[in-house]
């Protein structure tokens, strides 16, 4: 499709207003974070790397991105198995519901945090009775980080088609053989991606995370928990530091994730 010199002009001044708006206010954290004031200014009255050097000693800043990181490896490492399993069950079979069971896969992701975190709170402490700790908030953060790899996985096998796995089996290959040597391969590089991006997903969770384990620093508070609570006491210095490290994070899990998968497929797990 042609456009005009005109169109392509007014495209690319909406992308760079859009891209402006998305990213200065993040550069503008990343600034802060290395500023002579304790507070949000602009612009800051000068450089320092005391906050972060407070922020590497401080405890509560450490244990945030310790549990952060045990959740969200957790949380991956779960929806890789759970993710996989309803992508074959759902791309392979044919059944009674499976439109429904689709629908019911992929709406979590669709659902506000606080939304899903409201519902497990009550499944776990007025139905099931069991009190909330960093466990609850594991599977709160695993119902919405399936999505990323079944979204991955069904897309990678759409692609794959089943003719290879036909032909193994034809050729006298069993199930797991043929699932070993002829569909893992292919589906490896979708489900590391998927991996990679469920833990980014649950690495700053933050609504499911606050109504399904409160906020107990060191026990059930994570990075997008601690910012809350450093902006509520009023220490930027803190928050921005967390906020730099999550957003570094996330940057370098995508640009892993981007390599691994086509663009077009990380596009359908969003």
């Amino acid at each position: 499709m042609r456009i005009s010199l005109g169109t392509r002009i007014t495209l690319g001044v909406i992308a760079a207003v859009v891209l402006v708006i998305m990213y200065v206010p993040l550069l503008v954290v990343l600034l802060n974070s290395f500023s002579t004031s304790a507070s949000l200014s602009w612009p800051p009255p000068g450089f320092t790397l005391e906050w972060w050097g407070r922020a590497f000693v401080s405890e509560g800043a450490m244990a945030a991105v310790g549990t952060s990181a045990l959740v969200a490896v957790i949380s991956a490492a779960l929806s890789l198995v759970l993710g996989t399993l309803l992508s074959f069950a759902l791309q392979r079979f044919s059944f009674f519901g499976r439109s429904t069971v689709n629908l019911l896969v992929i709406l979590p992701i669709a659902l506000p945090g606080i939304i899903t975190g409201i519902a497990l709170n009550n499944l776990f402490r007025t139905i099931m009775g069991v009190p909330l700790s960093i466990w609850t908030v594991i599977i709160a953060h695993t119902t919405f980080c399936i999505v990323t790899v079944f979204n991955n996985a069904i897309a990678r096998m759409r692609q794959m088609g089943t003719n290879l796995e036909e032909a193994s089996a034809d050729l006298g290959a069993g199930i797991w053989t043929t699932f070993r040597l002829v569909t893992f391969p292919q589906l490896r590089s979708a489900l590391l991606a998927g991996g990679l991006l469920a833990f980014a997903r649950a690495l700053g969770e933050f609504g499911a995370t606050l109504m399904i384990a409160g906020n107990l620093p060191g026990r059930t508070q994570t990075l997008s928990v601690a910012v809350y609570s450093a902006v509520q006491a009023g220490d930027d210095a803190t928050a921005n530091f967390l906020v730099i490290v999550t957003s570094v994070t996330c940057v370098v899990i995508l640009l892993l994730a981007g390599r691994l998968v086509p663009q077009r497929t990380l596009l359908v797990s969003r």
